[in-house]
């Protein structure tokens, strides 16, 4: 089943009905070619209800929805999980957002680190993260997220550090991490509970550098392995946040 996001505005639950405007109207109208009766599924981003609504009719501005019932939605992890990604090269980062988001991140930072080779200036920067907030959005309607994650702007290494400063558990994976203490890894996981604030920093292909590593130890952060092999940036993340849904979900 499809899902989309409105604003609250557009739920009228006195005559039942919803109105989907915008890209999301010509979507359901004349790409997916949805006929009245068909079912989809609406939120209100950052809330916890779900309106389960069948197509009733369109107008030139608007899908008409009539609302069939509402229920609790519980598909966000237990805790606040923000992925700091340095900057990968060619079109990485949109599979690393798409991933992240299906697997319950809250929010995505991109991070301008020293081994980066990708290096955006202020209009290039802006154009991506636009795009980079568009895939997001695509990403929570297909995996059914009732949030949408935001996809902050750049920030340089110092500025990432600053930004997870108050956050309660923060990892930083780093290759040259002892192979051999797995289980401080585990134990790290393991003890991260739920309504937790996460910070998750992952390097770019050529690793973060000493001086970095060092930046985030000095901000609490926790170096790990995620074992004797070394990952590309793009699976590194992914494998911590599969471990931590393993941790908060099971």
């Amino acid at each position: 089943m499809y899902r989309f996001f409105v604003e609250s505005n557009q739920i009228d639950t006195v005559s039942n009905k919803v109105y989907i405007t915008g890209s999301d109207r010509n979507h359901i109208k004349n790409v997916l070619r949805m006929n009245e009766g068909e079912e989809v599924s609406v939120m209100v981003p950052g809330t916890d209800v779900e309106y389960r609504c069948a197509i009733s009719g369109y107008t030139d501005d608007e899908a008409v929805l009539t609302l069939l019932f509402i229920k609790e939605s519980d598909v966000e992890l237990p805790c606040e999980i923000v992925l700091y990604q340095a900057l990968p090269k060619s079109d990485k980062m949109e599979l690393i957002i798409t991933k992240a988001v299906e697997l319950g991140v809250a929010r995505i930072v991109p991070v301008a680190t020293s081994r980066a080779v990708v290096r955006l200036d202020a209009a290039k920067a802006d154009k991506k993260i636009a795009r980079w907030n568009a895939i997001s959005e695509a990403a929570a309607k297909q995996s059914k997220r009732a949030v949408i994650p935001e996809v902050s702007h750049v920030m340089t290494m110092k500025e990432a550090v600053e930004d997870a400063g108050s956050f309660g558990a923060k990892i930083i994976p780093y290759e040259l991490a002892d192979h051999d203490t797995m289980e401080h890894t585990r134990e790290v996981i393991g003890n991260i509970k739920a309504g937790d604030k996460v910070a998750v920093f992952i390097g770019p292909e050529g690793g973060f550098t000493e001086e970095e590593i060092a930046l985030a130890k000095g901000a609490g952060f926790e170096a790990v392995t995620l074992g004797r092999r070394i990952l590309r940036t793009e699976t590194a993340g992914l494998v911590v946040l599969s471990w931590l849904i393993y941790n908060l979900e099971s």
